[in-house]
């Protein structure tokens, strides 16, 4: 029996797909379209998680004097013989990945670059003994080999210099692959010395890039596309490739048939709806896209449990800082816009394709916002509706993990805005805790008419429920003494909220349900006898608790209508 091939988790290096059996969604075409329609310097431009850096080290494990030919067996890039015999293994490669340059000062994140520099010049040691090279060159990647970057000079020419020696040594041109260019900006940005690693950055690329007759030519990846007057000032055949442009677009992210295919091969096709809803979404150009991050991690759940719970991966996997800074700073114009995308809804906004860090200081709010649209869509937070019209674009949340991320962050503007209000807030908790229903109406109204805005669009009611769920939840879990729990498994279903006064024997159930156009009353009987009907204040008795409270709350827009029954 063939061996399962394993789900590749966080691989980068393309060779272990072959040599440690991973599964792998073909990709090499990147290697012809680049071929064909390649600038001599291309900046590629995608979210977080969305397959750069392996597809850079593909691009590495082809182009690279030295290749094997065998890792590329059966894959597309094999059946395009003329490209394929003309390039493969034919270029010496220089490979710089810059997403661990960062450090709490500027001296700090130099160092760290040289490191990195050093490193990739360490693959190259043998350069020492080559007759081809001056003894004024060995001594100029002695000092590389040496981390000797005393001298900024040295470390502004150091990819130049690569570049340099290894055409010298091998007599052909050399690709330079550089992986996350704007990291070592982003934290400069968020520590205080971005001007001067833009001045670094600029220097390094500039020498290494700018009229160079050794370079063959260069790829370069990131989430943010920099300004070029900032980083790329004076490029020649400069091409950049973001989210919009419709060329390369299926190489960063799987396609449906991929999913399924994938699915397929693990035996749980059954959830391709499931992983559709959560994890595609992405407007590539003209392509919808799936985050591969998502479907890879998700899928390898599935395998195991095939009826498990869908699970946010992308969202968990790291933060954004840029993003969460400019949402907390948020005007009121642009919080109801976020509701209204929350909803299900479009904005319509100006996406400005290059950005400098600089910009994001404005201190006019309608600058600030204007910018926070376009970081929003290039870090992988928005996306396409439809193809734009110039740089107008309609924007919509991706899918429903992405949807999370936003709700959860609502929730937090709601609980600081409701809890700013003490005495309303307690209120509104001791009525809960007592059975007292029209106070619990009418304080939460007062909340919903105070601080968000629902819109009765297409969207599905249990996302419409969710949100208005969420909220809830999160007044009631600020409340210290109490036990709060969401979709807790109880009697025969699953409760929206669960709640225990352990120190008073007191137990709430609340069932949340949107009302269709304003339906509250139907609403609420649906509520309460999802209750009764599914055993839900079991865990309650259970637990010890003696007074059972049970609410059904309906919400539509800014209103909701609460009913009770004391168990």
């Amino acid at each position: 029996m063939t061996e399962m091939k394993k789900l590749p988790i966080g691989i980068e290096f393309f060779r272990e797909f072959k040599s440690d059996n991973f599964y792998y969604v073909d990709k090499t075409g990147f290697i012809a379209e680049l071929l064909r329609t390649r600038g001599s310097v291309n900046l590629f431009t995608r979210p977080r998680r969305f397959g750069k850096s392996l597809n850079m080290d593909m691009l590495k494990s082809f182009f690279e004097i030295g290749a094997d030919a065998s890792l590329f067996d059966g894959l597309e890039i094999s059946r395009d013989t003329e490209l394929f015999r003309q390039h493969l293994g034919k270029y010496p490669v220089i490979s710089i990945s810059l997403k661990d340059v960062e450090g709490e000062d500027f001296q700090a994140a130099y160092d760290m670059l040289g490191a990195r520099i050093s490193e990739e010049a360490e693959r190259f040691s043998f350069l020492l003994e080559s007759d081809r090279l001056t003894k004024s060159q060995k001594a100029k990647f002695q000092k590389l080999l040496d981390e000797d970057f005393d001298k900024s000079s040295i470390l502004y020419g150091s990819m130049r210099l690569m570049t340099e020696v290894l055409r010298r040594h091998y007599d052909s041109p050399v690709l330079v692959l550089i992986d996350e260019y704007d990291v070592p900006l982003d934290k400069a940005y968020q520590a205080g010395y971005y001007p001067k690693m833009v001045r670094l950055i600029r220097s390094l690329f500039s020498q290494a890039l700018k009229t160079n007759a050794n370079l063959y030519f260069a790829v370069i990846t990131g989430c943010l596309r920099i300004a070029k007057e900032s980083i790329f000032t004076g490029l020649n055949n400069f091409k950049a490739r973001s989210t919009a442009s419709v060329d390369y677009a299926e190489y960063f992210g799987f396609t449906d048939m991929e999913v399924e295919e994938m699915l397929k091969y693990y035996g749980v096709e059954e959830r391709f709806p499931d992983m559709k809803e959560w994890y595609d979404g992405y407007r590539f150009g003209n392509l919808d896209v799936y985050c591969p991050w998502d479907v890879i991690s998700q899928c390898d759940i599935l395998r195991v449990e095939k009826d498990a719970a869908m699970e946010p991966h992308w969202a968990n996997s790291s933060g954004n800082v840029i993003v969460h800074d400019i949402l907390k700073n948020a005007t009121e114009a642009t919080k109801a816009e976020i509701e209204m995308l929350i909803s299900g809804e479009c904005v319509e906004k100006e996406i400005i394709p290059e950005l400098t860090y600089t910009d994001l200081d404005s201190r006019e709010p309608k600058v600030r916002q204007k910018y926070l649209w376009s970081v929003l869509f290039a870090a992988g937070y928005l996306t396409d509706m439809e193809k734009p019209n110039g740089r107008m674009h309609k924007l919509v949340i991706p899918n429903k993990e992405v949807l999370g991320i936003y709700e959860d962050k609502i929730r937090s503007w709601f609980e600081s805005k409701v809890t700013g209000s003490t005495e309303q807030w307690r209120r509104f908790c001791t009525a809960i805790k007592n059975g007292d229903v029209k106070n619990v109406e009418t304080l939460f109204n007062g909340f919903l008419s105070e601080a968000i805005s629902i819109r009765d669009t297409a969207v599905k009611s249990e996302m419409k429920e969710n949100f208005y769920h969420g909220l809830l939840l999160g007044l009631l879990n600020i409340e210290g003494s109490w036990i709060a729990k969401s979709n807790i498994e109880s009697g025969i279903g699953y409760t929206d909220i669960k709640i225990t006064v352990p120190a008073e024997k007191i137990g709430c159930i609340i069932e949340v349900k949107y009302a269709e156009n304003g339906a509250f009353d139907a609403a609420c009987r649906k509520a309460m006898k999802q209750i009764e009907d599914d055993g839900y204040v079991t865990a309650l008795r259970q637990e010890g608790m003696e007074t059972i409270h049970k609410y059904g709350i309906a919400c539509y827009k800014k209103t909701c209508k609460a009913v009770y029954e004391k168990e």
